[in-house]
């Protein structure tokens, strides 16, 4: 997945295979090992799982909050999902490109799919489209949304895989001997991640945050259009208000270009709802008001990280030949980032924080992810157990096709657009009603299932239906 695509070619290995000698020359030459393409199935499941884990945290997590957003410090089912792209953007950067006949022609290919990503980061997240629930489109280029999901994946797509076709034919086809030769063979990859951690740690803890001021934007709010002030004056603050990291988006993007519904609003400090939405307290600080951007420029700097671990997964996957090597590597290593980052987290050196992206933060959802993808790798691509996993695989093949359609809500918009007497009248709303929700007389159980089975599985059968004919939505 050098971006969320599939393609033919992305995640095949060579794989030598030398048949046993036939019964009449145990010395044919012409039994020579042949190469064969074998496609690594687990990368499809797991970018699969990424998207159906996106669909059911933003649809099912106002309900569920313990899988949605951490409003602030530590890391809920959520957090996992943008570490978890971006890690598997990496392995697919490394399968993609591990063999580049032309340099200037893969550029060319990582530039054009980087506007691609970018421009469909800001038709969907910039304020342009306002599926599923508002039935119109359009956005005031005064506050439009610059940064987004999409575009964060641009970003890291852009750089590694620059990296990736630079550093390309420097590296032997043969793994030289010694436990660190794949950090060794990669050295410039670990370079660039050395250089992203300092700029990004002298940025959030170096930076000084002075005072500042904005006016409420929200329309919903009883406070649209006061101005108010938040009161700052420090540096190295980790804190919602005073962070390096807002600081840098308010004076590059400019505040009225930052999301205007940042977790923090369902903090304790903002709402006695917590970690539910909902009213703010009568004492809540001014900044519980304030936009903040989740995938703003420094976070998305940090960002980085998460696909060049996955970069070194894709190297592992093309470098070592044998499972058990590959395996161990991995487990090790996804292993290790998790401890590393929850000792950060509980000796308060650095906290877990999706909103800062800070660097334990990088250590266990990169860990997290390196176990998962390994678990995959044994059922599917070791034990052969892939029928388990087929929906999955599906939307991994169609993945971009998938988060336009469900995730980002499109298809949603399209059937509510014809309704019946009122606009909350429509067949989304009558199934969620009455087959979900008034079967199960709950609506955080009905509005779960309608998730899981009404999307996820749905359009794991259209994405199955379309591998069938071999139609992919490609970048």
């Amino acid at each position: 997945m050098a971006d969320i695509k599939h393609n033919d070619n992305d995640h095949r290995l060579e794989v030598a295979e030398t048949p046993a000698p036939s019964s009449e020359n145990p010395h044919d030459n012409n039994n020579k090992g042949k190469t064969k393409k074998k496609r690594v199935a687990s990368v499809d499941v797991f970018r699969g799982l990424t998207v159906a884990l996106m669909i059911l945290v933003d649809d099912a997590g106002g309900e569920w909050p313990m899988i949605g957003h951490a409003p602030w410090n530590g890391c809920n089912l959520a957090d996992f999902v943008m570490p978890f792209f971006l890690f598997i953007v990496g392995i697919a950067i490394a399968l993609a490109l591990k063999r580049i006949p032309d340099r200037c022609n893969a550029t060319k290919k990582v530039i054009l799919r980087t506007l691609k990503l970018i421009f469909w980061g800001l038709l969907l997240q910039g304020g342009f489209s306002h599926a599923p629930d508002k039935l119109s489109y359009g956005v005031d280029m005064k506050l439009i949304r610059w940064c987004g999901i999409l575009q964060r994946i641009a970003l890291a797509y852009f750089i590694v895989g620059l990296l990736e076709i630079a550093t390309q034919g420097a590296q032997p086809k043969e793994l030289p001997p010694g436990r660190l030769s794949i950090y060794k063979l990669y050295f410039w990859h670990w370079m660039l991640g050395a250089c992203v951690l300092i700029v990004y740690m002298a940025v959030l803890y170096g930076t000084y945050v002075p005072s500042w001021e904005f006016k409420v934007q929200n329309t919903e709010s009883a406070d649209y259009g006061k101005i108010l002030t938040v009161a700052c004056d420090v540096r190295g603050k980790l804190d919602p208000p005073c962070n390096a990291v807002g600081y840098v988006d308010r004076q590059v993007l400019g505040i009225n270009h930052m999301y205007l519904h940042p977790a923090w609003k369902r903090s304790k400090a903002c709402t006695e709802k917590s970690p539910y939405e909902g009213p703010f307290k009568k004492d809540a600080p001014s900044w519980c008001r304030a936009p903040f951007e989740p995938e703003g420029i420094l976070s998305s700097i940090s960002a980085i990280l998460s696909t060049i671990i996955g970069v070194h997964f894709g190297h592992v996957l093309i470098q070592m030949k044998d499972h058990s090597s590959r395996l161990r590597h991995w487990i090790i290593m996804g292993v290790g980032l998790v401890v590393l980052g929850i000792i950060l987290h509980f000796t308060d050196a650095i906290p877990l924080n999706k909103q800062l992206y800070t660097f334990s933060y990088v250590c266990v959802t990169s860990g997290a992810a390196a176990l998962v993808f390994s678990f995959f790798y044994i059922m599917v691509d070791i034990l052969k157990l892939r029928y388990l996993f087929l929906p999955l695989e599906w939307i991994g093949k169609n993945a971009m096709f998938v988060y336009v359609m469900a995730a980002e809500g499109i298809f949603a918009g399209f059937i509510n657009g014809w309704y019946y007497d009122d606009p909350h009248n429509t067949l989304t709303y009558w199934i969620q009603k009455h087959i979900f929700i008034g079967v199960w007389n709950s609506r955080r159980v009905g509005i779960l299932l309608y998730v899981i089975f009404a999307e996820i599985l749905f359009w794991a059968i259209v994405s199955g239906i379309l591998h069938w004919l071999g139609i992919y939505w490609k970048l």
